[in-house]
């Protein structure tokens, strides 16, 4: 028996979860489908954006709508018009072995008429923002006085918009004996009053707490002045060369201009607000999709129906006028599994919004510090090398190789080296060799430097490349070298290499560990970075490159440098019976959860 089967579902549904791939249910789909397919209730449902809300709610309602009769039973009310158009995509694969079973998008900005006779035809379910269903209900175009089920996703969000008249106005044209499902990433006093009105003793899960973040995303905050925050945003997109993130403003005015200044920049963004055309959000929202942009700039409306599991930053550019909308915003990243990162650029008089963000989201903030000119051009000279090594060969220039060699005849490995990297390096190296330095003092007393008499950062040659993010690596180095939760910490994974931190004390263990350590027969290269603040640079101790590498080191190591957890030789990496050998890339458990 397969889990989604264990839930109850029935085999219509076990076949479209099969064609999407989809292997285990997440928290809030183990709790809320057997509440909802076994009993005729109310449910009002917590959890934070990305975690599979969806198909909580679409697969039951799939199975208890009847697909022969052609009377809408079930109500689904979105926030927004791409909110609306997702859950009716995801609701027409869910049931595609549903014969005769009709889902309806209903939205503004398009023909009202058109959407009419769709219904007309038979629309079992209707999914609709609650504008366009209001002036539909209005206009008598549309009948939801017999449906059975409604339900309300991203309640919160709704609310927050502005459509509470609209909400309750909706669902008083509603048979009192339906069920209600709400779905909300938050629960402030608005949506508690919605339950309160037009539901009867709902059942309620949480996935998490109450109004939490998602436990894959890591929090940071950066102090700036006020004038500084542009040059901070474009400091930590050049810190952070693969980064595809949605950089959050909070008026229309302010996206449109960070998005320009960035293209003028040259950097691949677009903006999205609310004074776009439908067309032109369309166009932004593809391109970004495809990965054409790699730092999209919006609203917290315009944001509403972004839906892309991908997202490795959110950048808050401004912290958002309501603080519940921090949990939303950090939402878009650390999604299906994966792991992201928040960050946050505030001035002094803001560093007070930081500690109510954490009691809302239940978990702490990093404060950190912008990048330096110099930790930016060594964090692009890596990945410039990372880049060129890993580039695919393409035959096509082998006709003009021997012209080229006669062009680079006389240089040395090392010359060819330097000038190759020299050309991309360049660019960066000249306008951040003079960049002044925009970290504000925290005056909260937390440590933003790193760089401490206490800290020490290192650099290791492995990351995203080989399949770690911030929570496997930090996982997979607290498993080897038996660090306990707080011994290491501020760790940042970059393409090919990464950064992490350990109190000094811990650092001649560390150091000691790492010498000639293989995993999978690859060295792991672990030293200190002389710019203990972020980036790396040249880098003092650790193994030294000129060194026979696979001089056995008398530390119980092998012929072949291989060691167990603990370093005893054992040559495969038992240690303590844990797992049978390390790999690169080994996700933890947590990270690979959906």
């Amino acid at each position: 028996m397969t889990p989604f089967e264990a839930l109850g579902l029935n085999d219509n549904l076990l076949m479209a979860i099969s064609d999407m791939g989809f292997e285990t249910p997440s928290e809030v789909q183990e709790k809320a489908i057997p509440i909802l397919l076994d009993e005729e209730t109310d449910l009002v449902a917590l959890a934070q954006t990305g975690t599979g809300k969806t198909a909580a709610f679409g697969f039951p309602l799939i199975q208890k709508i009847d697909p022969d009769s052609r009377t809408t039973q079930g109500l689904i009310l979105s926030p927004t018009r791409e909110l609306c158009l997702q859950i009716t995509n995801e609701m027409e694969n869910y049931s595609k072995y549903v014969k005769g079973l009709n889902v309806v998008a209903v939205y503004g900005g398009a023909s009202i008429t058109d959407q009419a006779k769709k219904i007309k035809r038979g629309a079992q379910i209707i999914v609709a923002t609650p504008g366009r269903m209001q002036d539909m209900i209005r206009r008598n175009l549309v009948d939801i006085s017999k449906i059975q089920y409604s339900i309300l996703d991203e309640a919160d969000e709704m609310l927050n918009m502005g459509f509470y008249e609209d909400i309750t106005s909706i669902l008083s044209h509603t048979p009192e004996d339906k069920s209600t499902w709400l779905f909300s990433a938050t629960m402030p006093k608005e949506v508690a009053t919605i339950a309160k009105k037009f539901m009867y003793d709902p059942k309620e899960i949480t996935v998490g707490h109450k109004n939490s973040g998602s436990e894959n995303v890591k929090h940071e905050y950066y102090m700036v002045g006020g004038r500084d925050r542009y040059q901070a945003l474009k400091r930590l997109a050049d810190a952070n060369p693969d980064i595809f993130s949605v950089i959050f403003c909070r008026t229309k005015r302010d996206t449109q201009s960070v998005a320009e200044k960035l293209i003028e920049d040259g950097y691949s963004a677009g903006a999205l607000h609310g004074d776009l055309s439908q067309n032109q959000r369309d166009i932004v929202m593809k391109a970004f999709r495809q990965k054409q942009i790699q730092m999209l700039v919006a609203t917290d409306v315009a944001a509403r129906g972004i839906d892309v599991d991908d997202i490795t930053h959110v950048i808050n550019y401004q912290l958002p006028d309501e603080i519940e909308t921090y949990t939303h915003r950090s939402g878009r990243t650390g999604r299906a599994g994966k792991s992201g990162v928040s960050m946050v650029i505030i001035t002094k008089s803001e560093a007070r919004k930081i500690k109510t963000i954490e009691r809302i989201i239940k978990k702490e903030f990093d404060a950190k510090q912008i990048p330096t000119g110099i930790e930016i051009c060594e964090i692009q000279l890596y990945h410039l090398a990372s880049k060129i090594k890993n580039t695919e060969i393409n035959t096509e220039i082998d006709q003009y190789l021997p012209a080229v060699n006669d062009v680079l005849e006389g240089l040395t490995r090392e010359e060819l080296i330097q000038k190759l990297v020299s050309v991309e390096f360049a660019r960066f190296h000249n306008y951040y060799k003079k960049a002044k330095d925009l970290n504000v003092v925290d005056k909260s007393g937390r440590d933003i430097s790193g760089d401490g008499d206490h800290s020490v950062r290192y650099f290791i040659n492995i990351g995203e490349r080989d399949g770690y993010d911030w929570m496997s690596l930090k996982d997979f180095l607290r498993e080897v070298l038996e660090f306990g939760k707080d011994d290491l910490y501020k760790v940042d994974v970059k393409d090919s290499f990464s950064f992490f931190n350990t109190d000094k004390d811990k650092m001649e263990k560390v150091l000691e560990f790492f010498t000639d350590f293989k995993v999978d027969g690859r060295f792991i290269n672990v030293e200190v970075s002389k710019n203990p603040g972020g980036g790396g640079g040249r880098r003092k101790g650790g193994r030294r490159r000129d060194r026979d590498r696979d001089r056995k080191r008398n530390r119980g190591g092998d012929k072949k440098g291989n060691m167990d957890f603990k370093g005893k030789g054992k040559g495969k990496g038992k240690g303590k019976g844990k797992r049978d050998s390390f790999e690169v890339g080994k996700k933890s458990r947590r990270s690979r959860r959906r």
